[in-house]
């Protein structure tokens, strides 16, 4: 038996992972201990979710070794996995909406009565007693559409324990979800390292680390650089390790004079808004802060004409919007890059070019006649402007990292010449190299006098790239702050106040 191996729960050596054209994983390594925390951190594209999909028996390994508790372990398929303890909680829930909770936890393996038919009460006696070992006020009756983003987590968290895992993988748990459910989040981590349980956590919000992180591995262009305990180490290092480089101006901003007004909104009402106005000016920033339910997704959503007003005006140079079609919206010079970027920014099954021409076919399309050439020098021009990593434009978007991808999202919309970019979490689950690209893009389009609207979740990104910023809080705005006056502790306390 391998004397070191007896040391960890899960001992992963030397994996190697090749696809056509790309290796992925060159002798990458991670090792965890029974109630630990260890985070598994780098760039899009370092080859951690390769890791991941092996050890979860999705991908198979080509090479290396992997140990459950000293014991050499082969996995070849997800019932392998689980078979071996292994729990996987994808960022991208896999729950089904119209079951309950108790339906969910035990689908494929529901308790059966000696008579061969189903034994719902004690599949829901024994779902309660898993909810109520991890606190959860949740019901196994309970359908799982009527659960919020949190509340799903936590029954995947459930099924985990369902299952006996002792290792539990946790992708990005914290990317939708409010301060107060990622405390709840914690809490459950906690609770389960205490049983013994041993969580590889994944994620890019480097802020987490301190707070439930024992041990970081990093990954970095498919190899393993370092693991090293989070105590031990700082952020700064860390992201050194991950990009290669230190980023020492991470936040990219040079603060521009915003004087003419180009957008005028006021008053906009409906169902989820209460009397929204505001202002915005020529080559400014405004980032737009606030809780998970605020209103500021269904405030851009309105403006570009996704969502119905009761009452209100969105004047843009003093042209009135409000009432039209997003298509009339786009072509009067407002484009939108929405939070859900998979659902809604991308065809993840289709090209890279057609992702990045779609919403300029007009450019190159005349009738039935196509000039390619027009068509390569748009997909050229933003590939290269935004320094997207692409091997060959004509593979399918959903091959590029998601750092790449947003990168492909903002050239699509910038091709079409907005006067004004609304996007809307344009760093949620993509990595730093990738957000301090991001931030560069934008503070370079605030200079050429493009007026960007910046929806965040992440307090120090607000604070970092906006001009002014706006405060929402239960569909209305609290607060307008200049980005000199803006401070963590001012904004929240407009963000709670009702």
């Amino acid at each position: 038996m391998n004397i070191l191996a007896e040391q960890y729960l899960l001992e992963m050596k030397n994996i190697h992972k090749r696809f056509p054209g790309v290796y992925a994983l060159k002798g990458v390594s991670l090792q965890l201990k029974a109630g630990e925390v260890h985070a598994l951190l780098g760039e899009n594209g370092a080859g951690k979710s390769t890791l991941i999909k092996i050890l979860g028996g999705i991908y198979s390994k080509d090479e290396g070794e992997i140990y459950i508790e000293g014991k050499k372990t082969d996995i070849k398929s997800v019932n392998d996995a689980r078979a071996a303890g292994i729990s996987i909680i994808h960022q991208e829930l896999v729950l089904v909406p119209y079951l309950t909770v108790a339906e969910n936890i035990f689908l494929g393996r529901e308790p059966k009565k000696k008579s061969g038919f189903l034994d719902e009460d004690e599949m829901i006696r024994r779902t309660g007693e898993i909810l109520n070992e991890l606190g959860l006020s949740i019901r196994p009756t309970d359908v799982i559409a009527d659960l919020n983003i949190a509340s799903q987590q936590m029954v995947e968290i459930a099924k985990a324990i369902s299952f006996g895992s002792r290792i539990v993988v946790m992708d990005e748990p914290t990317s939708s979800l409010s301060d107060k459910e990622v405390d709840m989040l914690f809490a459950n981590i906690k609770k389960l390292t205490q049983r013994g349980i041993g969580i590889v956590y994944i994620s890019h919000r480097m802020s987490e680390l301190d707070a439930i992180v024992d041990r970081v591995t990093v990954l970095r262009d498919g190899e393993y650089i370092d693991t090293v305990a989070t105590k031990d180490t700082t952020n700064d290092e860390l992201v050194a390790m991950m990009v290669g480089r230190s980023l020492d101006n991470y936040y990219v901003r040079t603060y521009n004079k915003c004087e003419k007004t180009v957008l005028e909104v006021k008053g906009l009402n409906n169902n989820k808004l209460h009397d929204v106005s505001f202002d915005l000016r020529e080559g400014e920033i405004l980032g737009f802060a606030g809780l998970v339910g605020a209103g500021r997704t269904e405030t851009v959503r309105a403006i570009f004409g996704l969502d119905k007003l009761d009452s209100g005006s969105v004047k843009l140079d003093g042209k009135e919007l409000a009432g039209k079609k997003p298509s009339e919206i786009l072509k009067a010079g407002i484009c939108l890059v929405p939070e859900d970027r998979k659902a809604e920014g991308l065809f993840p099954e289709m090209s890279i070019s057609f992702n990045e021409t779609l919403k300029v076919l007009d450019q190159f399309i005349k009738g039935i006649s196509v000039d390619h050439n027009k068509e390569q020098e748009i997909i050229d021009r933003y590939i290269k402007a935004l320094s997207v990593k692409v091997a060959d434009v004509e593979n399918p978007i959903s091959s590029l990292s998601g750092g790449n991808q947003q990168k492909v999202i903002i050239g699509s919309w910038l091709a079409a010449g907005p006067k004004i970019l609304i996007l809307d979490e344009p760093t949620r689950g993509i990595d730093v190299g990738s957000k301090s690209e991001i931030y560069t893009i934008m503070n370079e389009l605030a200079k050429q006098g493009v007026s960007i609207i910046m929806v965040s979740s992440e307090l120090p990104e607000v604070l970092n790239m906006s001009d002014r910023i706006v405060v929402m809080c239960d569909g209305r705005i609290n607060g307008v702050m200049d980005h000199t006056e803006a401070t963590q502790e001012k904004i929240m306390q407009q963000a709670v106040l009702v």
